[in-house]
């Protein structure tokens, strides 16, 4: 097996330059999610590579609101192997260009999460390239929507996740030190609404009841649900209120953001958010929302699936560890079904959702023959 894990390590390193190239045309048909003409068109092009390098055409999920997901299969084995990847990114058209800086390649969605699906098509072509068995199916999910919440592509997922033994995921790994992302917090998104009572704040104040005070003290409740002890934070991020100055509003409004690290937790805070109170007399408030992502929690068997790449690492000449983030990814759907699951296989670099968004070129193929041997081993 060693030997078969310098071959894959050779054979990609041979092809770093290319990967990169595949990476730059992919990273040039940019794709913000609520723009389906150019989502679909950068699925296009993803088809195409999968065509060139696997030989493979896709099942396509189309969608009315969002870019089509695509299916890919590899190889007819009765054990299935599930590797999720999202080709949408947060950047509007125009926002950033792709540019290579000494041994960073920078550009819109090159982390977040391209460069990881580029990275598994190369580890599963070095696989048939080299003419190693394997005697497994390989289902590839690739959706549109990921950045807005999977809100379209959930249902596939999980429908793949359940015929399969395994999942992996080809998010970014963890930021300076290459982490595998073996546990994430799952995602709440509430809106909390607030209606009082408008006034002249100067003739007739006392006639007024303000949405906007009893929105600030609806903030401190929900600022003070955080327990850091027990893996939950609450954030309210974004509020709005009042029409001018010079009126007591009569409305407000607050997104509210909740990380939860356990489904216990889940259940818990949730509940909270969602049974909210007006604490000011004569306001009316509404909460909606739900937890849209489940907490990936760690378990034994993603224990074990770490720990094999971790051997396999070694063997590559890096040393590999895990860690638990606050983000969510849709590795957290698959875990919570119980399908053992292992996240941040993709590209190593900085700049999830910020302007310096870059992968380093000299891990490309390290990480991709991770994969490819990954693969090979479960």
């Amino acid at each position: 097996m060693v030997d078969a894990t310098t071959k894959i390590l050779n054979y990609l390193q041979d092809g770093e330059q290319e990967i990169l190239q595949d990476l730059k045309e992919f990273v040039k048909k940019e794709s913000p999610s609520r723009d389906k003409a150019l989502v679909d068109e950068c699925g296009l092009y993803l088809q195409e590579l999968f065509q060139k390098h696997l030989g493979v055409t896709p099942e396509i999920f189309e969608e009315k609101e969002v870019g089509n997901h695509l299916k890919f299969t590899i190889g007819d084995g009765e054990k299935q192997i599930l590797i999720i990847g999202h080709f949408d990114t947060v950047w509007e058209k125009g926002r950033l260009n792709y540019r290579v800086e000494g041994n960073k390649a920078y550009g819109p969605g090159i982390l977040d999460m391209k460069g990881g699906i580029v990275q598994a098509i190369w580890a599963v072509k070095a696989i048939q390239e080299l003419g190693i068995s394997m005697d497994k199916k390989i289902v590839f999910l690739c959706n549109s929507d990921e950045e807005i919440g999977s809100i379209h592509s959930r249902k596939y997922i999980e429908e793949e996740a359940r015929k399969s033994e395994v999942v992996l995921v080809a998010e970014a790994a963890v930021a300076k030190t290459g982490a595998l992302k073996t546990a994430r917090k799952g995602v709440g998104i509430f809106k909390l609404k607030v209606w009082g009572r408008a006034a002249h704040s100067g003739n007739h104040h006392s006639d007024g009841i303000s949405a906007v005070e009893e929105l600030a003290r609806q903030t401190i409740v929900l600022q003070e649900l955080t327990d850091y002890e027990k893996g939950s934070t609450v954030n309210v991020g974004v509020v709005k209120g009042g029409t001018s100055s010079n009126v007591v509003p009569e409305y407000a409004e607050a997104d509210i953001d909740l990380r939860i690290s356990s489904l216990e937790e889940a259940d818990r805070v949730s509940s909270l958010i969602l049974g909210l109170k007006p604490i000011l007399e004569g306001t009316t408030i509404e909460v909606t929302g739900e937890v849209n992502r489940p907490p990936m929690e760690r378990t034994e068997q993603i224990g074990e699936l770490f720990h094999t790449a971790r051997t396999i690492a070694s063997e590559l000449g890096f040393e590999l560890d895990e860690a638990a983030v606050g983000g969510g990814s849709d590795g957290n759907f698959t875990a919570a079904l119980g399908i053992p699951t292992l996240d941040g296989l993709g590209c190593e670099g900085e700049g999830l959702h910020a302007e310096n968004e870059h992968v380093l070129i000299n891990t490309l193929s390290k990480r991709a023959a991770l994969f490819a041997n990954l693969l090979l081993r479960i």
